[in-house]
Parts: structure tokens; C-alpha cells; sequence
């Protein structure tokens, strides 16, 4: 049972996930050196996103206790779709490296799809598609870096 302050639970408990985000992020950077703003170190841009992502959670735990209105409760968890989303992000970590970052993708946006109720295979094959073409084309063509974009298959003498 949530205190009767809270008016939007989705909003109280996603602002606080923002504020641990962020206050995890600015505490790790925080080991580095900041510098100034000039000449920023490596700690400098990481701590002030973190700083940034946790106030931008105490305004949305702000705005959840004291804007009136209808209260508005948090629905239960569909653990089911958590499971799929969850483990299509494991599977992408542990298959990037031995299968590339195409297949990888393509795991990864069939096994999230599987956590919709909406679920069809020409919307997920589209996403699919887009989602290789996105991420090849910007983080391995445009930003130059190193993913293995497909499988390495080993050659067997014969």
C-alpha cells in the first residue's frame, strides 16, 4: 500500500529509478578528475549527466506528490514481459562478440518483441531491419567502432 501523499505512483517510482541512475552515475564519476570547465576531465561530462539525470528525477517525484488530480496507481508487474525484455539484453551482451552485431540485433529485437502482447513478425522484422541499419551504419560506418558486424566462421581445412 503506497502513502496517500503519492498522487502518481508510475511517476514516484520512475523518478526515484532516475534519481538512483543519476546519483549512481555523478558517484562514479566523481573518482575521476573533474577539471574545469575549460578543460574537462574524464569525470566531468559523466558527473554532470548523472547530476542532471537525478534532478531531473526529484522534479518528477516533486511532481508526483504535489501536482491534484486523480490518483493514479502503479499497475502490477507483468513479470513474463520483464523476463523477455531482461533476457534479450543478456542474450545481445553474450552474442555480440562470437555471432556480430547483426544477428545480435536481430536476437535481440525478436526476443523484446516477444514481450509485447501486440506481437506480429512483419513489425518485428521491420524493427529488426532498421535497427541493423541504424547501428551498423552509426556506431561501426560512422563512428569507426570495432563490432564484429557478422559471425566469424573459421575456416576447417579439409
Amino acid at each position: 500500500m503506497a502513502p496517500s501523499f503519492i498522487r502518481n505512483q508510475p511517476d514516484f517510482v520512475l523518478g526515484l529509478l532516475y534519481i538512483l541512475a543519476g546519483g549512481g552515475f555523478a558517484a562514479a564519476a566523481s573518482r575521476y578528475d573533474m577539471g574545469t570547465l575549460a578543460y574537462m576531465g574524464p569525470g566531468y561530462f559523466p558527473f554532470m549527466l548523472g547530476t542532471l539525470l537525478a534532478a531531473i528525477g526529484a522534479w518528477i517525484v516533486l511532481r508526483a506528490i504535489l501536482v491534484r488530480g486523480v490518483r493514479v496507481r502503479l499497475a502490477p508487474w507483468n513479470l513474463r514481459s520483464l523476463l523477455w525484455m531482461v533476457g534479450s539484453i543478456i542474450m545481445f551482451g553474450l552474442a555480440l562478440q562470437p555471432l556480430g552485431l547483426v544477428v545480435a540485433l536481430v536476437l535481440l529485437v525478436i526476443l523484446a518483441s516477444l514481450a509485447s502482447h501486440e506481437f506480429t513478425w512483419k513489425t518485428t522484422l521491420v524493427n529488426a531491419t532498421v535497427m541493423v541499419v541504424l547501428n551498423v551504419g552509426g556506431f561501426v560506418y560512422g563512428l569507426s567502432i570495432p563490432f564484429p558486424v557478422l559471425p566469424q566462421i573459421a575456416a576447417f581445412p579439409l
